[in-house]
């Protein structure tokens, strides 16, 4: 039997809330599928399947909140067969005190949303509800033929009632969640990591022709933006400086062989997620610009993996279109680094002895110093800055 528990969906997650199944119990599910869909407050993730199996028992109701670590469903591993269970009854919905209603694997609450759509149906006088469900609506005055069962043969329950008559969250609620969140991690980040901060103008001329040229022949669709030219700049250099690469945690530094950079998105309602970009040194351009453009589109329509926001190794936030010179961000710990790029603007540079004006960024890295110094960390940024100057080999 295997246990599927609520995975952290990132550093900052302590409790998720089960938004929807994307499964039933009987169905055959592999390594990689979606499960179910949890709400991090941050937003809504795809969280998948890490086993090969059978789904056996789901053990939460959509709605529930929970905290990291509690089991959420039960497979039954190839080969193995359904351990004996006593068959629940219908009628067992009498018995609801306010607590999750079973899905279980042979009943009619197995049968998923099948069973409640098929109750939905039914004329509100024949819709099965328990007694408990029955009189709280009463006193709270929410009629029952508008609510969904959650029970057996989709019966409404008491906790279907009390779901109803919690006050909805509006847009302006969520962005206070998220902000505070951000917050909380922010604030443990800087007090538990020793930050160091080093920066570095960057010449772009020639990556900027590079791009004009490269784009002349390409539809809008397939243009190749800045945004990627400095993914693949960074991560190329963190396969050199693999101490900027990876997690701290336990006391210690674990390196990663690949690198999963993690480009900060701003959120439409507030706040920002750094999905991950899963191997983006060995990714082509034209590559890291689909993975990015798809990236964004699914964190702002809240459709996000839950390996894309908690696996990152190193991250990048560009505020260049926010018309900031430079960036100081903070790490998002457990990892041990993250890169910022300010805005493009002409300035003065001597080129060949000559004072020119050509168009520079300003690099800024925030490392670990439990992990790396200002010496590793200005090669860093100095190899960025190399890979930069030959857009062509990137």
């Amino acid at each position: 039997m295997i246990e599927m528990k609520l995975p952290a969906l990132g550093a900052d997650m302590d409790v998720g809330k089960l938004l929807e199944w994307r499964v039933h119990p009987g169905e055959i599910v592999h390594k990689g599928d979606i499960m179910a869909v949890v709400d991090t407050t941050k937003a809504a993730l795809d969280v998948e399947s890490w086993h090969d199996g059978t789904v056996w028992e789901l053990l939460l109701a959509p709605g529930q909140t929970v905290p990291v670590g509690t089991p959420m469903a039960r497979l039954l591993e190839a080969g193995e067969s359904s351990p004996a269970r006593t068959p629940v009854e219908p009628t067992a919905v009498k018995a609801d005190a306010g607590a999750p209603p079973a899905v279980i694997a042979g009943t009619p609450a197995a049968r998923g949303g099948e069973a409640q759509r098929e109750a939905a149906a039914l004329p509100a006088a024949r819709r099965p509800v328990s007694p408990a469900a029955r009189h709280r609506a009463a006193e709270l005055g929410i009629a029952l033929e508008s609510l969904t069962g959650s029970g057996p043969q989709g019966a409404v329950t008491l906790r279907d009632v009390e779901r109803a008559a919690l006050p909805k969250s509006t847009e302006g609620d969520r962005t206070t969640q998220i902000r505070r969140t951000i917050a909380s991690v922010m604030t443990r980040s800087k007090r538990e990591v020793p930050h160091y901060y080093l920066s570095d103008d960057v010449p772009l001329a020639a990556a900027l022709v590079w791009l004009r040229e490269t784009n002349a022949g390409r539809p809008i669709t397939e243009r190749i933006l800045i945004a990627a030219l400095y993914i693949r700049a960074v991560a190329r250099a963190a396969q050199q400086h693999p101490a900027m690469n990876g997690y701290f945690a336990d006391g210690e530094f674990r390196p990663s062989a690949a690198v999963n950079l993690g480009m900060a998105i701003s959120l439409r309602g507030g706040g920002l997620l750094a999905p991950a970009i899963f191997h983006a040194e060995s990714k082509s351009l034209a590559k890291v610009m689909h993975d990015l453009s798809d990236l964004v589109a699914r964190t702002r329509a809240g459709t996000l993996r839950r390996a894309e926001v908690a696996d990152p190794t190193l991250t990048v936030t560009n505020l260049g279109e926010q018309s900031v010179t430079s960036v100081q961000p903070i790490i998002y710990a457990p990892q041990v680094a993250i890169v910022g790029f300010g805005r493009i603007s002409d300035r003065p540079w001597v080129v060949d002895g000559k004072i020119q004006v050509i168009p520079v960024v300003t690099a800024t890295l925030a490392a670990d110093h439990r992990v790396s110094d200002g010496h590793s960390g200005a090669r860093f940024l100095a190899t960025i800055a190399a890979n930069l100057q030959h857009p062509e080999a990137l």
